[in-house]
């Protein structure tokens, strides 16, 4: 059932955003065009989105008193990610909505309760098997012949906590090296490419999808995205169709992004979900109408969702590590739309920004 009522939130009103990444920082700046603020909580002092937002709160998320005070000073709240402890929304929902809802983050926050989820639909998923010890990855390994994916099933992303799984691997230090407490064996899958669907959901259950995008990988961190994906009309429609169904189930209200697998025989298999902005969706601050970010600030005010009309064609390069030092070459370069992330310290894996390069528009696959 769709929420009953979003009242819209009048220009003025304050956003509160869980997390202080460049997502949150690009839904501050989203956010002040339509004439929002925005207060951010974070425990780092120096989270790249406190420098955009009118207020900070540099504390926990497990410290109750400064959550109440955050959920006190502000008019509905969001996350910028999905690994926000339970007690900090649980905290926060009594006083002042949350948006998404916390079964849409719950969900998201343990790839077996995902995956769980997402066949509950009745949509494909990669085949999958839960795991607590390095006894059941032994026993689920050698009905796969010894060949998957070892996620943790919680906490990791980007790569991280997760692992490949040749014949020649020893359960136990595969199990060691994974290091999470309950992991998630995925059968190895052939696929074609890699596409996401990034959703907007209101809480009158109306809907706006983004056209499907093709993403590229280099040691499981987003290197680029094509928009829109190389895929056939139909294969777009269906994935359209699988987001908005998610996003339904879930009653979202916000932004929830889709990654699927297009497999040889043109069926998609669903990966991962999440409910906020994502790193394949950036393309749209510079090629839609409407960005994915200011998206999320409209859903979650209760105004008008915005057109997701693509009037270009786009490819979103991430700046991973010391790629961003080359930031001057960027902005030389014609058609290129730097962003960077005011993050001071560059690490190897790190995405320090992204650039976007615009191209004339195609026809739109969905």
């Amino acid at each position: 059932m769709p929420e009953v009522s979003v009242k819209p939130l009048e220009p003025g009103a304050v956003i509160g955003i869980l997390g202080g990444g460049q997502l949150g920082r690009m839904t501050g700046l989203a956010a002040a065009c339509l004439g929002y603020r925005v207060h951010i909580y974070c425990p780092d002092p120096f989270a790249p989105a406190k420098q955009v937002s009118d207020v900070s709160t540099t504390a926990s998320y497990d410290d109750l008193a400064r959550l109440t005070e955050f959920a006190q000073s502000v008019d509905v709240v969001t996350f910028e990610f999905e690994n926000i402890p339970s007690i900090a929304v649980s905290t926060i929902s009594p006083i002042t909505p949350v948006r998404p809802n916390s079964r849409a983050l719950e969900i998201s926050q343990d790839r077996i309760l995902e995956k769980n989820f997402i066949s509950s639909l009745g949509i494909a998923t990669t085949p999958y098997w839960p795991v607590r010890d390095a006894v059941e990855l032994e026993r689920v390994l050698n009905s796969l012949n010894r060949s998957g994916v070892l996620k943790s099933a919680r906490l990791g992303y980007d790569g991280k906590n997760q692992t490949r799984v040749n014949s020649s691997d020893r359960a136990s230090v595969v199990w060691d090296e994974m290091g999470g407490k309950t992991g998630i064996v995925e059968e190895w899958v052939s696929f074609d490419r890699e596409i996401s669907v990034i959703v907007a959901r209101s809480g009158d259950g109306m809907t706006r999808v983004y056209d499907p995008v093709q993403n590229c990988h280099r040691c499981y961190i987003l290197e680029h995205t094509i928009a829109p994906a190389r895929i056939g009309r139909d294969v777009a429609e269906a994935a359209c169709g699988i987001a908005r169904e998610i996003a339904d189930a879930l009653d979202l209200v916000g932004i929830l992004a889709v990654e699927m697998f297009l497999k040889d025989d043109s069926s998609l298999l669903v990966n991962e979900i999440a409910p906020r902005p994502h790193n394949s969706g950036h393309w749209t601050i510079d090629a839609c109408v409407t960005s994915q970010f200011e998206q999320l600030v409209r859903a979650i005010c209760g105004v008008p969702l915005g057109d997701t009309t693509r009037h270009s064609d786009a490819e979103m390069q991430n700046l991973i590590g010391d790629a961003a030092n080359d930031w001057l070459k960027y902005l030389e370069e014609p058609g290129a739309r730097l962003h960077l992330y005011g993050k001071s310290h560059i690490r190897p894996g790190r995405k320090m920004g992204h650039v976007t390069r615009l191209k004339p528009l195609t026809p739109n696959a969905t």
